[in-house]
């Protein structure tokens, strides 16, 4: 596919908005993925780094290996996300601390269009094997949302094993990275790394990353290619059953104070609605009509 330089600057932003959604533990990029066209290629991309295009690299044929993977795109994407993660976790941070009932009515309304953009792809719903895939789905992400956050230790091996999981997590649909780093007791221990620029933390966990997506890619596209519409039913069951984490209301239960001596919520139980519930309403809507424009614009653009 041959792509212009006001192409890979649209890539470039839509890696923006997967890293966004990446920095909250409730909304996964790969979600953000599916919705603006691009998750298929994402997938086999990632999977493409293996070991024959890896031999390409290290003999030298810098050109091709970089064909191979589809290095443009990837290097277009991946640069959206660094920029976004590195210039927006302190401000999303700060915005769910501050402004919880806004941001995580926004991000509602994005995942609850997300669920009905997806689901819309499921070509046969009257497939037994397709209803039990949804509600697995469904049944999998609600256990996730309702865990208890573990205490877990710090040494590097650890946020390895971290950044393996939690990256698996970003590229599914449904399933936050982030919140399973919560799950695994290290969000914030990751955010105030990213804050501070604490390489040594930042590149274990990379490393951890790269390995584990460079391997769940293999599955992904292999399940895509074979059993689509299972695997687009699990992954609906996924964004529906997350919507629970990210319901705007919120009762804290038990919360910890950072490195910077800031007290922020660890435990956390849905309540109705009880504070800014119109203001929420109109985010909510936001969220969704956003994502009916994204989806709109991407099969414009595909359409060229």
């Amino acid at each position: 596919m041959k792509r212009t330089l006001k192409d890979y600057a649209v890539l470039a932003l839509k890696g923006v908005c997967m890293g966004a959604a990446d920095v909250v533990p409730g909304v996964s990029g790969g979600t953000i993925a599916f919705i603006v066209g691009i998750y298929d290629e994402l997938i086999n991309s990632i999977k493409s780094i293996n070991g024959d295009s890896l031999k390409l690299l290290f003999s030298g044929k810098f050109v091709s290996f970089w064909k191979r993977i589809n290095g443009n795109f990837i290097f277009s994407i991946v640069a959206g996300i660094g920029i976004s993660v590195f210039s927006l976790a302190r401000i999303i941070t700060w915005l769910l601390t501050a402004y919880p009932v806004m941001v995580w009515a926004f991000f509602f309304g994005l995942v609850l269009a997300s669920t009905w953009f997806v689901s819309k792809d499921i070509k046969e719903w009257k497939s037994w094997k397709t209803l039990v895939a949804f509600v697995a789905g469904v049944a999998i992400a609600y256990c996730i949302t309702v865990a208890t956050p573990a205490e877990t230790p710090s040494n590097l091996a650890f946020i390895f094993c971290c950044g393996v999981i939690a990256i698996c997590a970003m590229i599914l649909p449904g399933i936050s990275g982030s919140f399973i780093l919560v799950l695994l007791g290290k969000y914030f221990f990751i955010m105030d790394a990213v804050q501070t620029l604490d390489w040594v933390i930042l590149f274990v966990f990379a490393v951890g990353a790269l390995i584990g997506i460079t391997s769940f890619s293999r599955v992904l596209s292999y399940a895509l290619a074979h059993f689509r519409n299972i695997t687009l039913a699990t992954l609906t069951g996924f964004m529906l059953g997350s919507l629970n984490k990210v319901w705007p209301w919120k009762e804290t239960l038990e919360t910890f104070v950072d490195s910077n001596g800031v007290e922020k919520s660890l435990i956390e139980t849905n309540v109705w609605p009880n504070a800014f519930v119109a203001e929420a309403i109109v985010l909510m809507l936001a969220g969704f009509f956003l994502v009916y424009a994204l989806e709109k614009l991407s099969v414009k653009i595909s359409s060229k």
